[in-house]
C-alpha cells in the first residue's frame, strides 16, 4: 500500500478543510438584494413550504390543502419581494393572503373583491396591497402596525371633527410607510 508523507497528508488536509469552508460559506450567502429582515422572512416562508411538503409526503394533508398552502406561500413571497423592491426598505409588514372564500376569517363584513383598490384601508386594521394569481387568486393585505393605526386615527379624527359614527374603515386613505431603518456603521 502506498504511504503518503507527512507533508502530503498535511496538504490534503488543508485542501479538504478549505473546500469544506468554501462550501459552508457559499451555503450561507444570501441574496445581497435583501437585508436581514427580508432574508429572515423569506427563510421563514421556505421553512413553511418544507413543513407543508413534509406533511404532504406523510399523507397527513389532502392534495387540495397542499396546493392551496403552497400557492399561498408563493403569493406571500411574491408580494414581499415586490414590496421590498418598491420601497427599498428592509421591512415586511405582517401579510395576510386570503381567497374570496376566506375573507370572513379577517373581516367582519367582507368587501367585494372587484371593488378593492390598492392601498385601501379596511377596518383600521388592514391595507389592501393587491392580488396574486398562483393557481388561484389570493388577495394580499398588510396588517397596519400600531404607528400606522395611530396616524390613521389622528387623520380620521381631524377629518371627522366632532362627528361620530362615521364609517372610516371603508374609505381610501393614502398609505404611509415606515421610515427606512438605518443601523450603526
Amino acid at each position: 500500500m502506498c504511504s503518503l508523507s507527512a507533508s502530503a497528508r498535511f496538504a490534503v488536509s488543508v485542501i479538504t478543510l478549505l473546500t469544506l469552508t468554501g462550501v459552508v460559506a457559499a451555503q450561507r450567502q444570501t441574496d445581497p438584494e435583501f437585508g436581514p429582515v427580508v432574508t429572515a422572512y423569506l427563510g421563514y416562508l421556505n421553512n413553511e413550504q418544507e413543513v407543508v411538503d413534509d406533511r404532504a409526503s406523510r399523507r397527513e394533508i389532502t392534495p387540495a390543502y397542499y396546493r392551496r398552502n403552497s400557492n399561498r406561500i408563493h403569493a406571500l413571497r411574491q408580494m414581499a419581494v415586490k414590496l421590498v423592491r418598491q420601497t427599498g426598505n428592509d421591512y415586511v409588514p405582517e401579510l395576510e393572503a386570503v381567497t374570496v372564500s376566506e375573507f370572513g376569517t379577517i373581516f367582519e363584513r367582507a368587501p367585494r373583491p372587484l371593488s378593492l383598490q390598492p392601498n385601501e384601508i379596511f377596518g383600521k386594521k388592514f391595507r389592501y396591497l393587491g392580488s396574486v394569481n398562483t393557481g388561484e387568486t389570493f388577495y394580499l393585505f398588510a396588517r397596519l402596525d400600531p404607528y400606522e393605526q395611530a396616524d390613521l386615527m389622528a387623520q380620521t379624527s381631524k377629518s371627522s371633527g366632532s362627528a361620530t359614527g362615521t364609517n372610516i374603515g371603508a374609505g381610501k386613505i393614502e398609505a404611509t410607510t415606515r421610515a427606512r431603518r438605518v443601523g450603526p456603521r
